[in-house]
């Protein structure tokens, strides 16, 4: 039987984590995360991480996983996640790929190719010694004007791939993007998006947004700055806990850090949809469609 991998992405507060809870009770099966803030050990309310109630038993990977002084790339998240990913197809199940992050979920179903040019050990060491002295986002710009192409696929946290695309560019003089690096799929999968009108879906943002203050928002990041854990970390940097912690610094009040979170918000879900739009076998489901029936329908399309 050919592998068969069920993906739940889409804009955030579009109700993914519902959904998916719902498919993985009627399939039997269990859930990979695929957000770089659940990730995070201690950041819920800002993540709206799912409750013991929300997951109603369902087994989730890749939730709390790392401590929130520590740095995470694609790469480190493929290593993780892959592993689950094949067991649960080695016992016959059908995994659940939830999330928004779409870098983490072309990771897992996707082969990336690195091209034919050989690798050059010297080359490989000199862009990391550049990246432990001067950091991800300067080896990112490097990529970016040498080859803007490569970089518009490619994340600023996924450093081992940024180092390979500028060994590539080094070695050949050719981009990496001139190489046919296609999106081939591992496996048979299928996609669902919900597909909110626009200003429904930023309604359901911003009540989120109020959620998130009315449950202690500003309290989690106070605890957080507490223990050291600063701006600087890139737990930190995500939308939620980087305007708090401005907003902390310079007086801010929360009606105004509100705001603006909800603005970045619905700014990142815009984002979110022009990514999945060029996902390949996506299907878009209207919200009054989007039930574990329905998905097992279209998953029973492509047997």
């Amino acid at each position: 039987m050919p592998k068969k991998v069920l993906v739940i992405c889409g804009a955030t507060a579009s109700g993914k984590t519902r959904l998916a809870v719902d498919c993985a009770l009627k399939l039997n099966t269990e859930i990979i995360s695929a957000d770089s803030q659940l990730i995070y050990k201690g950041l819920n309310v800002g993540t709206a991480k799912p409750t013991e109630e929300e997951t109603c038993g369902v087994k989730h990977h890749m939730i709390d996983i790392v401590e929130p002084t520590e740095t995470f790339s694609v790469s480190d998240y493929s290593e993780r996640a892959l592993p689950i990913l094949e067991s649960l197809l080695s016992e016959g199940k059908t995994p659940i790929i939830c999330g928004g992050t779409g870098f983490y979920i072309n990771s897992l179903l996707f082969d990336f190719g690195y091209g034919n040019t050989a690798a050059d050990e010297n080359v490989r060491k000199k862009y990391a010694e550049y990246l432990n002295n001067n950091g991800k986002e300067a080896l990112f710009e490097k990529l970016r004007e040498v080859d803007p192409e490569s970089s518009a696929v490619l994340h600023p946290n996924d450093t081992k791939r940024v180092i390979r695309a500028l060994e590539i560019f080094e070695v050949s003089g050719k981009k990496k993007s001139e190489q046919n690096d296609e999106l081939i799929p591992k496996y048979d999968f299928i996609a669902v998006s919900i597909n909110y009108p626009r200003e429904e879906l930023y309604a359901r943002i911003n009540r989120r947004v109020d959620e998130m203050f009315d449950k202690g928002l500003v309290e989690e990041v106070q605890s957080l700055l507490v223990r050291g854990i600063n701006g600087s970390c890139q737990c930190m940097q995500a939308i939620g806990y980087k305007e708090v912690v401005f907003g902390l610094e310079n007086g801010s009040l929360r009606s105004t850090m509100s705001d603006i979170i909800k603005q970045n918000t619905r700014h990142y879900a815009k984002r979110q949809i022009t990514f999945f739009k060029k996902m390949p076998n996506l299907v878009w489901l209207n919200p009054n469609e989007a039930t574990a029936d329905k998905v097992a329908e279209i998953l029973n399309e492509i047997n």
